[in-house]
């Protein structure tokens, strides 16, 4: 099953809010996205479905090896392009909307590029 750019969001959010809490529940995803929560239910119900979320009695989520996987990709992403961009010079708050959105799309080959300019670029400061 391929993942929407929102099911990647979803996945993101789980293991950022994870990182800072012990317990995570759909409602705290939904406030955190500011979405409401039909709009997480579904998505969840999606998730849990494809084999990427499971959802404890007590109705908290956890990513499963798969959701885990991408997960820990797009917030890979997110952080490395939000800090390359920064670098260029784009301020902190457009830096992380552009790298919001940059990568669900960007492939696996070009974001190793960037990854690797990058990790060139700190090397020689």
């Amino acid at each position: 099953m391929h993942l929407q750019e929102s099911g990647e969001m979803y996945l993101e959010t789980i293991y950022i809010l994870s990182k800072e809490n012990a317990t995570v529940r759909s409602i705290d995803v939904g406030e955190y996205m500011g979405y409401s929560k039909p709009s997480v239910s579904r998505a969840m119900s999606i998730l849990k479905n494809g084999g990427y979320v499971s959802v404890s009695a007590e109705g908290y989520l956890s990513l499963t090896d798969a959701g885990l996987e991408i997960a820990q990709k797009i917030y890979q992403r997110h952080t490395m392009l939000t800090e390359f961009l920064m670098r260029l010079g784009v301020n902190s708050k457009t830096a992380a909307e552009d790298a919001c959105r940059m990568e669900h799309i960007i492939s696996d080959e070009t974001f190793d590029a960037i990854r690797k300019h990058a990790e060139k670029f700190s090397q020689d400061k």
